[in-house]
């Protein structure tokens, strides 16, 4: 628990970002969660409210302020759409590293974050073994999605539909890859992150599969850690920092000309949240975080411009329909949006048929889900509505914790709709070289 000297100097810190706040409401407009309750404390101006006491509240009531810190998407819709530029985000951010410090983890969160997650390898080895077992306590639900449930009665798992562990993770198929660039000059670092690893590695495989079609070279470390959002949503910035150092220990002093991920979330947490945590105050190189945040492009990103008019024009026989979600972290954070609906024009097999409102949140919120889960799921299943009234069979998106959500979303309600990343679709018409 952080002193109460060192905690007023944060609070102060917090308060000067406040002042910019006018309190206008735009955020009520767009904040998925407010329009679910109608809550003015659940809207980001009713939390900066809040926080403008932030320091007298914690000795009052330091679990209700938990309570409303804690539910909240961070989906950036409210910052995306701020008039005053406000970083809501960053605030947030800011505020529950200042409540942690205050009220200490719980004992669960301490265990999940600093037991496993804050340790890669063993984080593994315990995810490696995780398959042997899930079958005795789930069964499958929707074979054409691909989800489970639960066998039992389960607290932690609910009524959820979810994507089981994979049977092998990417990282024992592939434990790592160093090749030079090919005949596009180019050579990527290729950061995996945990849910593509250990639920989706048939991703990390057709991320590979086309940067290699490209002639693209990839540098592929072993043991690589998460990183950090679960920790730094929880305001854990102990694992958040060892995290970040962890990753950066890997990926320093190897010749690449860009960081790449097939995850919108890990995308968005290295170029915004690593050089905004990971200062020259918490003894990081803040150049070395710098340059990594600066060549950590998004897999759509990447290939979009490499796609040859050729492939884009397509085919008279239009086949499949297929609808694109924007993630939060992809559109709002990042302003990528073109670039994966180009990806997915370039299979002349699909046709993209847009959703109503593709870029609203689908909410899962990652933590959000564990700790709300029937309002998060009441916001999936808008998503879901959105996603049938397309008349799509396949729906993409480019981050895998949405494919998550809308997995469950669609299973639970029985439509028969695959969930797959653009890099995927992308895949199926590369040609042979």
């Amino acid at each position: 628990m952080a002193n109460m000297k060192t905690l007023a100097k944060l609070v102060r810190e917090l308060e000067d970002q406040l002042v910019v706040c006018m309190r206008c409401g735009m955020c009520q407009a767009v904040c998925p969660l407010y329009a679910e309750t109608g809550r003015e404390s659940d809207v980001a101006r009713g939390k900066l409210a809040l926080l403008d006491g932030l320091m007298q509240e914690l000795f009052n009531d330091p679990d209700g302020v938990s309570e409303r810190l804690n539910k909240c998407l961070l989906c950036g819709s409210c910052a995306a759409n701020c008039p005053s530029g406000v970083n809501v985000l960053e605030i947030f951010i800011k505020a529950r590293k200042i409540l942690t410090d205050f009220k200490g983890l719980s004992p669960a969160k301490k265990l999940v974050l600093r037991g496993m997650l804050a340790r890669p390898e063993l984080f593994n080895r315990l995810m490696e073994w995780a398959p042997k077992f899930q079958k005795l306590f789930t069964k499958p639900a929707s074979t054409a999605i691909g989800t489970s449930c639960a066998r039992f009665a389960s607290p932690l798992l609910g009524h959820r539909h979810f994507k089981p562990i994979a049977s092998k993770p990417y990282h024992t198929r592939v434990p790592e890859l160093d090749t030079p660039a090919g005949r596009s000059g180019i050579r990527v670092a290729f950061y995996v992150g945990c849910l593509i690893d250990k639920i989706f590695p048939h991703i990390a495989e057709a991320v590979v599969d086309v940067l290699d079609y490209h002639g693209i070279g990839i540098f592929m470390p072993p043991d690589q850690g998460c990183c950090g959002i679960p920790a730094v949503s929880s305001g854990d910035f102990e694992t958040f920092q060892r995290l970040v150092r962890h990753n950066l220990t890997l990926f320093d002093n190897n010749d690449f000309d860009y960081l790449v991920t097939a995850c919108a979330t890990c995308t968005s947490t290295i170029k915004k949240i690593w050089p905004l945590l990971a200062d020259g105050d918490n003894g990081f190189d803040e150049a070395q975080v710098a340059d990594i945040a600066d060549r950590t492009i998004d897999i759509n990103q990447l290939l979009a411009p490499l796609i040859d008019a050729e492939t884009q024009r397509g085919s008279a026989e239009e086949k499949v329909f297929v609808t694109y979600h924007d993630p939060c972290h992809l559109k709002k954070s990042l302003g990528v949006t073109a670039e994966p609906r180009a990806l997915i024009n370039a299979n002349p097999n699909y046709r993209l048929k847009e959703m109503a409102e593709a870029d609203r949140c689908c909410g899962l919120g990652g933590s959000f889900n564990l700790q709300y889960y029937d309002l998060s799921a009441n916001i999936g299943r808008l998503k879901r509505d959105h996603i049938k009234a397309s008349g799509c069979s396949v729906v993409a998106t480019s981050c895998p914790a949405c494919m998550l959500q809308i997995s469950d979303m669609l299973s639970q309600a029985g439509d028969d709709i695959r969930v797959k990343h653009p890099i995927e679709i992308y895949r199926e018409s590369r040609r042979k070289s």
